[in-house]
């Protein structure tokens, strides 16, 4: 009967289902190229295309503008890539074979490799939706005070060791998230400006000072530092964030 059957077994409920299993598959192939825009092409350990670099072929190049004036960006893209690839990594392989770890050969922390690794993001700081600055010091900030807990502006700064590093002079706050991201300590005791960043997720905030657990007293010193006293880049923060991470493991053996 027309409308209920075209030919032989073949109706619209057969039409139906297949068509969905069709746009299923496509709707996956199309996921898995477009989630290959960043990270690839793919190298291998002796920085060389590796055989099977993925079950479908890489997407042809796609330009995105970026918001703010902050120019194109074309992936994925060798030239991309090779720009964002570290070429001094502190590391050697365990053993010949492929995919065998790599351990570091100096100090993991300052030269960002292993549990202390960093990804080279956009040395930019981070915006809001409005083109501002979004993490700043409280210092500079008129609207923004302590309302509820421990404020830790003023208290001393203590290592896993137990040693007291510095003193804790101001917050940065996340605006639009309203929300403590760092923690800055001078590390000088007559407060002379030698300061850090602390990630607030790092430190404990207690009734008289201030914990941070990975890091040791020698180990204060080599925290990388911000360039501009008001801001923090996307990549300062990256290298922040990885240095005290890379501490939980490495802090007590880099004296």
């Amino acid at each position: 009967m027309v409308g209920v059957e075209f030919f032989g077994n073949f109706d619209l409920a057969s039409a139906a289902i297949w068509l969905f299993w069709l746009f299923f598959a496509g709707l996956v192939i199309y996921l898995q190229t477009e989630n290959m825009r960043e990270g690839y092409p793919l190298r291998d350990d002796n920085d060389e295309p590796p055989a099977n670099e993925s079950l479908w072929p890489i997407p042809k190049p796609k330009t995105f503008k970026l918001r703010d004036g902050r120019g194109e960006l074309s992936v994925p893209s060798r030239e991309y890539e090779d720009s964002k690839m570290r070429t001094d990594l502190a590391l050697a392989p365990s053993s010949p074979s492929s995919g065998s770890p790599w351990v570091p050969t100096g100090d993991p922390m300052v030269d960002g490799v292993g549990p202390a690794s960093w990804a080279p993001r956009r040395d930019h700081p981070e915006l809001d939706a409005h083109g501002h600055v979004k993490i700043r010091p409280m210092a500079t900030l008129d609207d923004f005070k302590v309302s509820a807990g421990r404020d830790p502006r003023g208290k001393p700064v203590v290592g896993g060791d137990g040693e007291v590093v510095g003193r804790v002079t101001d917050m940065w706050v996340d605006v639009p998230e309203q929300l403590v991201r760092f923690l800055t300590v001078d590390l000088n005791p007559e407060g002379t400006g030698n300061t850090r960043l602390i990630p607030m997720n790092l430190a404990k905030i207690g009734t008289d000072r201030v914990t941070v657990r990975s890091l040791h007293a020698h180990n204060w010193a080599d925290v990388p530092r911000i360039e501009k006293a008001d801001e923090v880049t996307l990549l300062e923060e990256e290298k922040i964030m990885a240095y005290y991470a890379g501490g939980t493991m490495y802090a007590a053996g880099t004296a």
